[in-house]
């Protein structure tokens, strides 16, 4: 195979000491790998990570090349945006791609008369992309006198400053199955060395079925204002979610792209396929055909990790136990790695437009105690086994009462000592979620101003507050 000359790497948050794989980066870097002369190859990069060797080990891959550079899956992590901009001041080419890289380059709603508001990234990116990765492939193709601003997918700025944008192509399957899982490094020693993933992904469905359907729903004012009321706004999926917002539901992934998918993940030193987080808000109903492909392709598989709904654990149990007796006999593991409980208070539920009440969550966590006795070596749940299960904390509408009943829940049902994970995560308002609409309300009915800290909403401080 003739060597490739030119080079593009793609920028990604990680987490330090980690070795999980990036499907979406990954994948991309597959299809750039797969279609076209670039060499491409991500980066983790953590935020430990030192920018100034970034830059040096970004100088030495590309050498005296034009820098292509990716920026996907950021965490909004301001960092990586200022990183994106310096590299465009001295002439690279920055991309911003992932979930929600068209919100973010656009900037939040009415920043031009609201200054306080987030005013986006596109004076740090050339162009940006949203929607499916082998929209790249015209780009990456196309020789220099090429339109850019006419291509599907692409939001730049005009030669006067005004935004372009062009809607994305739908997504087709027959690009969602091949991921080469060795595409991903790390900044170690000054340079990017290569990683070799532990844990991957497989992606079944895309989106989530709670946001499939668009609904108007009433959130409480937060607690610390002496008004007190409601806001409505319209909302798919829960209010906190940026990526309901971003992708809604999108349905299943055809059986031929699973398979690939299969395939791809790498062996681990005992042959079998190594973990793989099922990527689908409701999996157990569709749990039981992971094991006929992988017999149709003849692979044994060794871990399944679960992502999913209180409320969809509850519908799938008999799935569920299907599915484990079938572990069981071929010795694999399934973890449910996170249940997205979230709280354990119907006020706090209803404004993340969870869908789910508490009784819904502390009957989904009966169920999974119940099940441990019977497989105990094949399913897992607990903190011990990895798993990281969703608890919010704190939120806007805290106040006594509620944390009262919280605790006293905690401590009646002992969630302490198998759910709850080590520390809670507070409530992140991305400025494209239905918090955000919620926060922008609030802000012109009471004039007022919360503080924003970089794409995300400080709905704790108010401006004034923090000057």
């Amino acid at each position: 195979m003739k060597e490739k000359t030119k080079k593009l790497v793609i920028l990604t948050g990680y987490f330090k000491g980690e070795s999980y794989g990036l499907l979406g980066p990954q994948m991309a870097a597959t299809i750039i790998n797969d279609h076209t002369d670039f060499d491409a190859i991500v980066v983790g990069v953590t935020n430990q990570d030192n920018l100034s060797q970034l830059k040096t080990a970004l100088d030495h891959f590309f050498k005296d090349q034009q820098k292509i550079v990716g920026f996907s899956s950021l965490g909004g992590r301001q960092d990586l945006f200022d990183f994106a901009g310096q590299l465009k001041k001295e002439g690279a080419t920055t991309i911003l791609a992932g979930p929600q890289a068209g919100p973010d380059y656009k900037g939040e709603e009415g920043w031009q008369i609201h200054p306080h508001r987030f005013r986006g990234v596109s004076d740090h990116f050339t162009f940006a992309l949203h929607g499916p990765a082998q929209q790249i492939l015209p780009i990456l193709a196309s020789d220099p006198d090429v339109e850019i601003s006419e291509l599907d997918g692409v939001l730049c700025l005009d030669e006067n400053g005004q935004m372009i944008e062009n809607p994305a192509i739908p997504w087709d399957d027959a690009w969602l199955a091949k991921v080469d899982w060795q595409t991903l490094y790390v900044l170690k020693d000054g340079a990017f060395k290569p990683l070799s993933v532990t844990c991957a992904q497989v992606l079944q469905q895309i989106g989530c079925q709670h946001a499939a359907k668009e609904c108007q729903i009433s959130i409480d004012y937060p607690q610390g204002l002496v008004k007190s009321g409601f806001i409505t706004i319209c909302q798919k999926g829960c209010s906190f979610c940026d990526v309901a917002a971003d992708k809604g539901y999108m349905g299943a992934v055809n059986k031929t792209a699973i398979k690939e998918q299969l395939m791809w993940l790498p062996a681990g030193p005992d042959g079998r396929k190594i973990p793989f987080e099922l990527i689908n808000e409701s999996p157990l109903f569709s749990l039981a055909a992971i094991f006929d492909l992988a017999d149709e392709l003849s692979i044994t598989l060794s871990q399944i990790n679960l992502t999913l709904r209180a409320d969809y654990l509850l519908k799938g149990l008999k799935h569920l136990e299907k599915a484990l007796e079938i572990a069981q006999k071929n010795d694999v593991r399934i973890l449910l790695s996170s249940v997205g409980f979230e709280s354990f208070d119907d006020t706090i539920l209803k404004n993340l437009n969870k869908g789910v009440d508490r009784q819904t969550n502390l009957d989904a966590i009966r169920a999974i105690r119940a099940l441990k006795p019977k497989y105990p070596a094949h399913f897992g749940y607990l903190k011990e086994e990895g798993a990281n299960h969703g608890f919010i904390h704190p939120t806007p509408w805290d106040n006594p009462q509620i944390s009262h009943e919280i605790n006293k829940t905690i401590s009646m049902y002992q969630l302490s000592l198998d759910i709850l994970p080590p520390h809670s995560t507070p409530l992140i308002i991305h400025h494209a979620s239905g918090l955000a609409d919620w926060i922008r309300q609030i802000e012109v009915k009471e004039e007022m101003e919360f503080t924003r800290v970089g794409n995300t909403i400080g709905w704790w401080q108010t401006k004034d507050q923090s000057s």
